[in-house]
């Protein structure tokens, strides 16, 4: 499971959705906007609330949830931590699904526990999570019976209790005992203003979670989840009524107690004046500058009110735009900066001007963004940002239209989970889109301008300063801060807007031709060979209605550069993705594309170079034509490169006070057999005239990539665009190839310890690793195996040791640059329990070796992964990936996928042997993360 609890984020969320989620008290008002008619909302006789809407996308597939309008807010004082532990007690067992039966049942079903079925638990509401297959109907009628169990019949074992405690503890472990936990204690009680949120962490208190008893649990469920604070959420491709009936037989009977607590909507009072909270660390990285200052939110409810939410989201585009402007400067003392306006927590919205700065430059960094917002508040706005930002936020609503009739049902049911918690309207995105459509143009400039005067403030204002301990002498103190801020706005100029080209290209290349192709009619995949070799693969679907994704690479990357240049060359991509392309900086490129359906970059990795991207179908054009400049007319952009330069050296320069930074450097070092290309931010001799002739030297030659662009394609009307802009790509026909690097991981035992970090908290990476055939039946065998011992390692380590809160699985396999595997064991422990958690870990493996898998356990994988594929091939990413690894890794492609054929393949006896073949641990790397030694005290 995850999302259990809230570390409250200091960081806020700057945009805001045309229809913006907050609370307000609801009051009767003119205009309240209409619900959306394809959804219906009914209440059952005890109060419970539930929304049905009939959904295609994905076919065979519902989401269900069940809505709790309770979180940490109501716990008693001796219940801090139980509501969020009430949510992990429903997997734990319930009156019909006692034990773990339930997640046994859905995992039979193909439902994965923690990446399917999951719940989260917030200060004001907690939510399960489940989405399911509707073609089973057993399965999908068991699942009512299954949230209502979570709604009202939790049996609360005491044993379960008592093993969940660790598992919680753990959580609180993994997730916090940070840099970030120790910031976030000293700012809470300034940013919350010391109200009930402040004292409510949903996570609790580590004391009371180890010591509480069972009835204290109870008593928070049996006040709590109830029906009239409860919602059910069904959204997917089934029959509405069925569901209605399926919600009345398994919810009706649950009642609610006979003298029901009031439940109380807490706020955050304002305060008056400024707070300042200045905190250093001596694990924290960076140095960060937040003023926040908090306003009343307002649901949206009326049609006056999506005119205000629309006005913050213009707003917000014009500031984003400026602020991107000023961190292309050369010279720009800020590696991150944001200023915007949006949510912040219960009814209250923030507008918030936030910069990291680079070492030694806070004072640079922050009198720089506040000239910015500065700037924006004295002089507005120009009618040419406005109307960028206009056709910015009409064509994102019109993308959502257009693609109406192919939304996913997870974005229905979060649309109706804040409708049930915060009021919000939903009109649904057909009227949505002719509001805006009607509308937009009437939002002038002179409300733009004033709206940036209002949210200005210093009153109910908070700002925070955090950096690294080491530089605690470079920091302001209060006075010297304020005045920071009040100088900002000396001697400003209105802000200019540039004119942007109309064009991308002013000469446009001659037509190519086809020099070759060929249709697999089963999955409409073509393959065309142009004039200049280069090879193009389309695969028109009918998944998106407004979606083309591009993705082009060939073999070299910087396996290819020498080691002299090494570090320019894995540069070069990104000075050109920065310095822009033709005659157009990348400020003007930005301009040009603002508001327009297309995105595309370049990129250099070890072994490859290539171009991704996606683009309507209108706008396939321009895509194609940004194509042809990344190959034809790069720009070099000294600026961009000194930018690039600081910044890599700004976000290097504290990485060793991060514990978790020093032990992932190790382990990378360690597996890449200490490869001087693989140090993290090594940027001895690099130099923009090297790192543009090797960009330069990647896209000379066309004749070796393959382009692959799938989605709405008309395949008519691309064609000829195709041979236009591809096919006049340059082609010098040489034949090339990756290099090996020497990135192999080592052979043998190897065991490294990082000594790192203040707090009790530990980490452990086991790799297991090898030579390997690479093949689609060795491929979904390791696969299998991968899924056998994270079944195996998370009952140890979670279910019975108590041990570990999200112990991960992963593996690795391929054919580029050699034919390797790995398989990595990872989780958070304490520093006491590593070497157990390592012996118990090993344990299982060799378990597994001498055992085999249960075909329980094989049931599962295979049911999991056929309703995974299932859903990936109905997308347009996952078929642009898959076709780009067909090409990429076999000499005789197929474009039909046999996966069906291949999990056939998978026995208990297959993984047995797998596991003797890649886990057998002749090489095996231990890496653990130890909190530093303390030394004697004196």
């Amino acid at each position: 499971m995850k999302n259990h609890f809230l570390f409250f984020t200091v960081m806020l969320l700057y945009a805001v959705p045309l229809m913006a989620q907050h609370t307000t008290k609801t009051t009767a008002k003119a205009g309240l906007l209409p619900v959306d008619t394809a959804v219906k909302i009914g209440k059952l006789p005890n109060g419970l609330t539930y929304y049905i809407r009939k959904n295609s996308e994905p076919a065979k597939r519902a989401v269900l949830y069940l809505v709790t309008h309770v979180g940490s807010l109501m716990e008693d004082d001796d219940q801090l931590g139980l509501a969020h532990f009430t949510e992990h007690m429903a997997f734990n067992g319930t009156r019909d699904f006692p034990k773990n039966e339930l997640v046994n049942y859905l995992q039979k079903a193909g439902v994965k526990f923690g990446a399917d079925v999951n719940a989260s638990t917030s200060f004001n509401e907690t939510i399960y999570k489940l989405p399911l297959p509707t073609d089973s109907m057993a399965v999908f009628k068991k699942s009512f019976s299954m949230m209502a169990n979570w709604a009202g019949l939790v049996t609360f074992e005491e044993g379960a209790i008592n093993r969940e405690r660790g598992i919680i503890l753990e959580e609180e472990r993994s997730r916090g005992k940070n840099v970030a936990e120790r910031i976030q204690k000293q700012v809470i009680p300034a940013l919350l203003n010391n109200s009930r949120y402040a004292s409510r962490m949903p996570i609790g208190k580590d004391e009371l979670l180890k010591t509480f008893k069972p009835d204290v649990i109870k008593r928070f469920y049996k006040d709590w989840y109830r029906p009239d604070l409860q919602a059910v959420i069904a959204v997917g491709d089934f029959d509405p009524k069925l569901v209605e009936r399926l919600i009345r037989e398994n919810f009706s009977t649950l009642k609610n107690p006979m003298h029901s607590r009031k439940r109380i909507n807490y706020s955050i009072p304002p305060d008056k004046g400024t707070q300042i909270k200045i905190i250093t660390d001596p694990e924290q990285t960076s140095t960060r500058m937040q003023i926040i200052v908090r306003h009343q939110g307002k649901a949206v409810r009326t049609s006056a009110d999506l005119i205000e939410s629309l006005s913050r989201s213009l707003l917000n585009r014009m500031l984003g735009s400026r602020v991107a402007e000023l961190r292309q400067q050369a010279n720009a003392p800020l590696l991150i900066g944001s200023i915007g306006y949006g949510r912040f927590l219960a009814d209250i919205d923030a507008f918030t001007i936030a910069v990291t700065a680079k070492p030694g430059q806070l004072e640079q960094a922050a009198k720089k963004i506040l000239a910015v917002n500065e700037q924006a508040r004295q002089f507005g706005f120009t009618q040419a940002e406005l109307e960028s930002a206009k056709k910015s936020l009409f064509n994102t609503i019109e993308r959502q239209w257009k693609e109406r009739d192919k939304n996913s049902s997870a974005a229905y049911v979060t649309e109706y989970l804040n409708h049930f918690t915060k009021g919000e309207a939903i009109p649904g995105i057909d009227y949505e889109y002719h509001f805006l459509k009607n509308n937009l143009a009437k939002i002038k400039l002179e409300q733009l301008d004033k709206l940036i005067r209002a949210l200005n403030s210093t009153e109910n204002r908070v700002i925070i300063i955090e950096a690294p301990e080491k530089d605690k002498a470079l920091l302001p103190d209060q006075k010297k801060l304020l005045s920071w801020i009040s100088d900002s706005g000396r001697n400003l100029q209105p802000y200019r807007s540039e004119a942007v080209p109309s064009k991308l290209l002013d000469n446009l290349p001659e037509g190519g031709v086809i020099s070759a192709a060929k249709t697999n009619v089963g999955t409409g995949v073509s393959e065309l060979i142009l004039g200049n070799g280069a090879r193009v693969i389309l695969k028109p679907t009918r998944f998106k209605n407004d979606q083309i994704i591009i993705n082009g690479y060939s073999y070299g990357g910087t396996s290819i550069a020498a080691d002299s240049i090494y570090h320019s060359a894995a540069l070069a991509a990104l000075l050109v993705n920065r310095s822009g392309l033709g005659k157009l900086t990348r400020a003007q490129l930005n301009k040009m594309l603002s508001g327009r359906s297309v995105n595309l970059s370049a990129s250099i990795s070890d072994f490859t170079e290539g171009l991704s991207g996606s683009a309507s179908p209108a706008e396939l054009e321009t895509a194609l034509q940004l194509i042809y400049l990344y190959f034809t007319q790069p720009r070099k952009d000294p600026e961009a490169w000194l930018a690039i330069i600081s910044q890599q050296e700004a976000s290097m320069a504290n990485r060793s006070a991060s514990p978790n930074l020093v032990f992932q450097d190790t382990v990378t070092a360690v597996l890449n057999s200490y490869n001087p290309r693989k140090t993290a931010g090594n940027l001895d001799g690099t130099s923009i005239d090297q790192a543009y002739r090797f960009y330069q030297d990647r896209f000379a030659d066309a004749s070796d990539f393959t382009f692959i662009l799938v989605g709405a394609i008309d395949t008519a009307k691309a064609i000829p665009l195709i041979k236009k802009y591809l096919g006049n790509l340059p082609a010098i026909h040489r034949k090339e190839h990756y290099k090996d690097a020497g990135f192999g991981t080592p052979r043998g035992q190897v065991s490294k310890t990082v000594y790192k970090g203040i707090e009790a908290k530990s980490r452990v990476q086991l790799v297991y690793s090898g030579t390997y055939t690479y093949n689609d039946l060795n491929n979904i065998q390791l696969e299998a195996l991968k899924e056998m011992i994270n079944y195996r390692i998370l009952n140890r380590l979670r279910a019975k040791e108590s041990g570990v809160y999200t112990p991960s699985v992963n593996v690795g396999y391929g054919n580029i640059p050699v034919q390797r595997y790995s398989i990595t064991i990872s989780f958070n422990c304490a520093p006491e329990n590593v070497q157990h958690l390592i012996e118990a870990s090993k344990e299982e493996v060799e378990r597994l070796k001498r055992e085999g898998p249960e075909p329980a356990e094989i049931q599962k994988f295979m049911a999991a992964q056929l309703r995974m594929r299932e859903t990936q091939v109905e997308s347009n990413t996952w078929w642009v990936y898959y076709l780009r690894n067909q090409y990429m890794n076999r000499d005789k492609p197929e474009t039909e996928p046999s996966y069906n054929k291949l999990l056939g393949e998978v026995s208990p006896e297959s993984v047995r042997t797998a596991a003797r073949q890649y886990a057998g641990g002749e090489n095996l790397a231990e890496f653990i993360l130890m909190p530093e030694k303390k030394g004697p005290r004196h």
